[in-house]
């Protein structure tokens, strides 16, 4: 029962992994041409599906409350798209000498062009009690910078399939990332009252869409007999992304945590999540359209696919450790400053918690 009970929690990786059995099984059904035509219902209308979901769950009316701390946001979003593509690249001319495969590191590199996700790094600065309402603006703020940004980055550090011209990649970006999103904007204004009350399970239907996006994928790798993944490339690439993403929450951990900083605890838990985290849901469908057609695009996947429950396991483990570290750090201040300072807020001691059921 209690198996069943965990299996039922964490679906959606164990989707990934029969998923990926299923295109092993049987790849022909989902290739390029085959019985599901990917080529139309992967490219266009699955891809369209996450991101006017996307539209319709981002709750941008709330996020103007915390617009006020610009600091903390250029923080967040310079390094996550900024700093992290750059200092992965630097990494990778040192990887480059070694045996690991090429594919699987080129995979490293887009996980560093993608933006923050929309859901597991809010959640975990909820359930460590930080800046919760920072953690939602720059989730979301980071998802739309990144439909414009993330292609530009990926075509900056690794260029494209040769057998796509720019503009094709920029006008299906548009038509399937940008229109989609901006509609379910526009719907979400008149159904806002009724998506409060009924609450749709936005996550798990884009969950459910990626899945068959991620299984198309592993068909066409399957079905290519030039495509080798080694077991060594493999574990190596498991170890250098959990490697990565401790070494970078430390590295937000301290820069957020110096005296002239200027950032409160709970901002800083904010700052830890949303930094390193980065967006499978979105990031996934990106790389469809901006690697169409290329043989190795399951390969160059990987690493974003390991990335993602890598930093929800980081995270869950670490939350314990982050919260004592937070409470004792604002008792701290607290005493130093007296009981009196938290009236005036000077600290942030007390944030604006918004809501956020998505």
């Amino acid at each position: 029962m209690r198996l069943l009970e965990r299996m039922r929690k964490d679906w959606f990786m164990v989707g990934i992994v029969l998923a990926i059995a299923g295109a092993k099984l049987e790849p022909s059904i989902g290739v390029n041409g085959g019985p599901l035509k990917p080529e139309i219902t992967v490219s266009y209308i699955a891809v369209a599906t996450i991101f006017f979901n996307s539209g319709l769950s981002l709750k941008t009316e709330e996020l103007t409350s915390a617009l006020v701390h610009l600091k903390l946001h250029l923080f967040i979003q310079i390094f996550t798209l900024a700093f992290f593509p750059a200092a992965i690249w630097l990494f990778l001319q040192l990887l480059s000498i070694t045996p690991i495969n090429e594919w699987l590191l080129k995979g490293l590199q887009t996980v560093g062009c993608m933006p923050p996700p929309v859901s597991s790094a809010v959640i975990l600065t909820k359930a460590v009690g930080g800046n919760e309402a920072a953690a939602i603006f720059n989730s979301a703020f980071g998802s739309f910078l990144g439909i414009v940004i993330t292609p530009l980055l990926l075509l900056l550090f690794l260029g494209s399939s040769s057998s796509v011209p720019f503009t094709s990649i920029f006008s299906q970006l548009f038509m399937t990332v940008v229109v989609p999103l901006i509609i379910g904007q526009i719907v979400r204004r008149y159904i806002k009252d009724w998506l409060e009350r009924k609450k749709p399970p936005f996550g798990a239907i884009s969950s459910s869409v990626l899945l068959m996006i991620i299984y198309t994928t592993f068909c066409d790798t399957f079905s290519n007999p030039n495509i080798d993944l080694d077991k060594f490339s493999l574990v190596l690439i498991l170890f250098i992304i959990f490697s990565i993403q401790l070494s970078f929450m430390l590295l937000t951990f301290i820069f957020s945590t110096r005296n002239n900083s200027g950032f409160t605890p709970a901002d800083t838990v904010a700052i830890i999540f949303c930094s390193t985290h980065k967006s499978l849901t979105l990031g996934i469908p990106m790389l469809k359209i901006v690697f169409a057609g290329h043989e190795h695009l399951s390969l160059i996947s990987v690493p974003l696919l390991i990335y993602h429950p890598a930093q929800i396991l980081l995270g869950s483990v670490l939350v314990p450790t982050i919260k004592s570290w937070m409470v004792s750090r604002q008792k701290k201040l607290l005493q130093t400053r007296g009981p009196l300072a938290n009236l005036n807020n000077p600290e942030g001691l007390e944030y604006v918690s918004i809501k956020f059921g998505h």
